[in-house]
């Protein structure tokens, strides 16, 4: 029995939430809709300028772990928060929603924690300006054998790759979860990410045995257009996903291949779809579902998130499986 059914290493960012219009993102040089790395000065000066902030432990694969965990699975966070108010806000978050931070609080004070600053659109569409802060010295030394060797599913998220030692902390959680009989699978995060690390990526969609994307990051690996790119994927990864913003996904295994549609909805907030498919998706993968269940777990989880504010599920999704039919 593995000590944990899905372990995920990425970074730690406590998501600080805010409404604003469009004007505002222009006055500020915010570019919409994506995910901009800040230094500790810009990043300050928007904190400061968000009215009505709420708060919540974020970061892309603990998003995914704090859905799994509340379906009832087994999950472990390796990540780094400074022993400051954040920080201790973070780990102490993570634990109560059923996660074990399994790494101690970093206390230097050198950097302080991590925070990325979200700003919602009337649309849905969300804006990310993150600091990175202590979360991207994250490194080899803080992947625990007894951690990341006794992982049935291990996930790893792509932007860990933007520091080298966080490259290292990556592979050698890898190592250690397969070595042990374990899967270890990446988020391919962002097409700009894809972009910076594509020699590596590629290496990655070999040798790992489940890739998740959506068709920009996929068309953005192969530099070639989707159907090329997932014909290419599926020759060289054991398990290929790929999400549409509101069409069908697609889920390649070998020769296997499932289609699942997906039923449009108006994001109230786009944050965390991704990392909520996933959740759904992976939570399918640990409990031996076929493929295709699978994906419409992950499409199910994803459909609730965007339904609300804040990155998290909200509703008992594993209720929505049942009433789906999913699950006995």
């Amino acid at each position: 029995m593995k000590q944990y059914q899905v372990v995920g290493i990425g970074n730690a960012v406590v998501d600080v939430i805010s409404q604003s219009d469009d004007s505002f993102l222009d006055l500020m040089g915010i570019q919409k809709g994506i995910m901009q790395l800040v230094e500790k000065e810009r990043g300050e000066m928007l904190y400061g300028a968000m009215t009505n902030r709420t708060q919540a432990p974020g970061g892309s694969v603990a998003n995914t772990l704090a859905g799994l965990g509340a379906l009832g699975l087994s999950t472990g966070f390796i990540g780094r928060v400074s022993d400051d108010a954040l920080g201790q806000f973070y780990a102490n978050e993570m634990q109560s929603d059923g996660t074990d931070f399994v790494n101690p609080l970093v206390a230097d004070g050198a950097l302080p924690t991590s925070r990325s600053m979200i700003f919602v659109s009337p649309d849905g569409e969300r804006s990310m300006n993150t600091y990175l802060g202590v979360s991207s010295e994250v490194g080899p030394e803080d992947v625990s054998d007894d951690v990341a060797g006794n992982a049935q599913l291990l996930f790893l998220e792509g932007y860990l790759y933007d520091k080298p030692k966080g490259k290292e902390a990556f592979e050698r959680a890898a190592k250690l979860c397969r070595d042990g009989g374990g899967m270890a699978g990446i988020a391919l995060s962002d097409p700009f990410c894809v972009e910076r690390h594509r020699d590596d990526f590629r290496r990655l969609v070999k040798e790992l045995d489940f890739v998740i994307g959506n068709e920009h990051e996929w068309a953005s690996l192969y530099e070639t257009d989707l159907s090329g790119a997932l014909e290419q994927a599926s020759q060289d990864s054991g398990m290929v996903v790929c999400t549409r913003s509101g069409q069908d996904v697609v889920l390649l295994r070998g020769q296997e291949q499932a289609v699942v549609p997906v039923k449009e909805i108006v994001p109230v907030d786009a944050t965390g779809a991704g990392d909520q498919f996933a959740c759904g998706f992976l939570y399918g993968v640990a409990t031996g579902q076929s493929l295709e269940v699978s994906g419409r777990m992950g499409c199910i989880a994803a459909a609730e998130v965007i339904s609300h504010y804040g990155a998290r599920p909200e509703a008992n999704i594993k209720e929505l499986f049942r009433q789906e039919g999913l699950l006995g």
